[in-house]
């Protein structure tokens, strides 16, 4: 039964983004690779440092890494914390605390009766400041991404200093000429 439940938080979070639009998809994607980079790293420091033990695991190298996590649940959460709160810095903020709590408060409770995971060298407090940590980053990144992205306007003057060139078109042998 913990195998079915690690799979569903691999798999099921998917299904949800139906129900998100498209754009939003793309906009957000990039943050929620990040939290998954984030969170992968975070899991190869608590191994390294035993802050919880691991007992149940979906894939054979998922001893360090269980990707139900980073690659399911909390990539997928990313994007609809950031659907619905970003721009509202303090929204974004409690939304992560309050999640963050019932997750390590809560949801840990029960993967520690269903003997899933122990934590060892570290307490619910300091997971839920590590996660406090890791969304300040989490939206850091994503205010960088969006300057990313943003079309440059064009410089108000003459113009004579503007880079006009067209980027090159393949146009097959005709073209190559």
């Amino acid at each position: 039964m913990n195998k079915l439940i690690l799979w569903a938080l691999l798999i099921v979070p998917w299904f949800t983004l139906f129900f998100m639009k498209k754009e939003s998809i793309k906009r957000y994607m990039p943050v929620g690779i990040f939290t998954a980079l984030i969170t992968t790293i975070t899991f190869e420091i608590a191994y390294h440092y035993e802050w919880w033990i691991a007992k149940d695991k979906i894939v054979p190298w998922g001893h360090i890494t269980n990707p139900a996590f980073p690659y399911g649940a909390f990539l997928v959460l990313t994007l609809w914390i950031f659907y619905f709160t970003y721009r509202n810095f303090w929204l974004y903020m409690f939304a992560n605390i309050v999640l963050n709590a019932g997750q390590w408060y809560f949801v840990q409770r029960i993967f520690e009766q269903r003997n899933m995971v122990e934590l060892v060298n570290i307490s619910r407090f300091q997971l839920l400041l590590l996660g406090t940590v890791q969304a300040l980053v989490i939206y850091a990144y994503q205010r960088w991404q969006e300057g990313v992205f943003q079309v440059p306007e064009k410089p108000k003057g003459d113009g004579k200093h503007e880079f006009t060139a067209e980027p090159r078109r393949f146009r097959g042998k005709e073209g190559a000429r």
